[in-house]
């Protein structure tokens, strides 16, 4: 019978907090800096592109 890969699973884990982490920084990130818009362009411009 196969014996279980604990340090696999306990990589993927580790990798899956990491992205977690990351990807949360970088909403908090966009969350504090307004989106910039470019002279010339309506927000309604940029959805039909």
């Amino acid at each position: 019978m196969a014996r279980p890969n604990y340090s696999y699973e306990k990589r993927k884990k580790e990798l899956a907090k990491k992205k977690k982490k990351e990807e949360k920084l970088q909403r908090k990130l966009d969350k504090n800096m307004p989106p910039k818009e470019e002279p010339g362009q309506s927000p309604d411009q940029e959805e039909n592109i």
